[in-house]
């Protein structure tokens, strides 16, 4: 509790938007805490010739990973019936993935595919997870929301910051930034892979991208200026769409402006695809026509 009340008197945790058509200050008050990073340890992983995990970092919400196989490569990470599956290289990169369900004893799995769909195990490993911080997941760079302290968004992102009264200077100045610089890239959604993983710089410096990498991108410039921000992927009703879009905290205070309901002590939706490319607000309204099915 110390920690999270912490990093609220730090970040300012406030929801962002409804500083439109308000006084600002005369000089920018956000500083933003140092900014939370994730690597892979070889000297701290476990694991046998093919794999390793390195599980040094949970309880900062993370666990780190590589492998080298003949085969493609998957890790999975299992906390009760909780299930995260990602791919993982087989050529002895590694990968880094949040612990996004929590606190609780996981499983880790590293599997080869031997065939068709056929995967056999390389290595397993279970650990007692104890986060120190309910937010530390998603403050880092991760496998898909990538980016480093020479990230051009995270250079972009301080910019941004550094003009922003408070942390609802920097969602707004975030939000806006992404929705007037980035198009929907139509041609790309028309043709992604499975396996497809966003490049927050790249979908920066060409402009567009498919929902995956607005997500990615507001993902990044957030986190990165110390605001908890996740990646989720669920349904949209009416018509069902397979989307993914934000959920940024805040703790104190919500907003309110003529597009958008946030409530207050709770995780907010932010939806970039949809309101940079013209939809209204009211598409999202209090998020009742949203499922939520996996966070990263």
């Amino acid at each position: 509790m110390q920690q999270k009340m912490r990093r609220i008197l730090a970040c300012g945790m406030a929801c962002i938007l409804g500083i439109i058509g308000g006084s600002m200050r005369p000089q920018a008050a956000y500083e933003a805490p140092a900014m939370e990073m994730a690597a892979f340890h070889e000297g701290a992983a476990e694991g046998n010739d093919s794999v390793k995990i390195d599980l040094s970092q949970t309880s900062q919400g993370i666990v780190a990973a590589t492998a080298k196989a003949a085969g493609k490569v998957k890790f999975q990470v299992i906390l009760g019936e909780a299930a995260y599956t990602y791919d993982l290289s087989s050529e002895g990169a590694p990968g880094v993935f949040p612990l996004q369900s929590g606190n609780g004893h996981y499983s880790f799995r590293v599997l080869e595919n031997v065939s068709g769909s056929k995967y056999a195990m390389l290595y397993q490993t279970e650990a007692d997870v104890q986060i120190e911080d309910e937010f530390a997941p998603f403050l880092r760079p991760s496998v898909y929301t990538n980016y480093s302290a020479a990230s051009a968004c995270v250079t972009k992102a301080r910019e941004l910051a550094a003009t922003a009264e408070d942390a609802n200077g920097v969602v707004h100045a975030v939000f806006d930034f992404i929705c007037s610089n980035v198009v929907y890239d139509r041609e790309k959604a028309a043709t992604v892979q499975a396996g497809y993983v966003p490049k927050p710089d790249e979908t920066l410096s060409t402009g567009k991208g498919i929902c995956f990498d607005y997500a990615a991108l507001a993902a990044a410039m957030l986190r990165s200026q110390g605001i908890p921000t996740k990646m989720i992927f669920g349904y949209v009703s009416p018509n069902d769409v397979y989307h993914a879009w934000n959920m940024f905290y805040t703790e104190d205070t919500g907003w309110v402006t003529v597009d958008y309901q946030v409530s207050e002590d709770s995780w907010n939706r932010l939806d970039l695809t949809f309101s940079a490319n013209g939809a209204d607000g009211s598409f999202i309204g209090d998020g009742s026509n949203y499922t939520d099915v996996y966070y990263y």
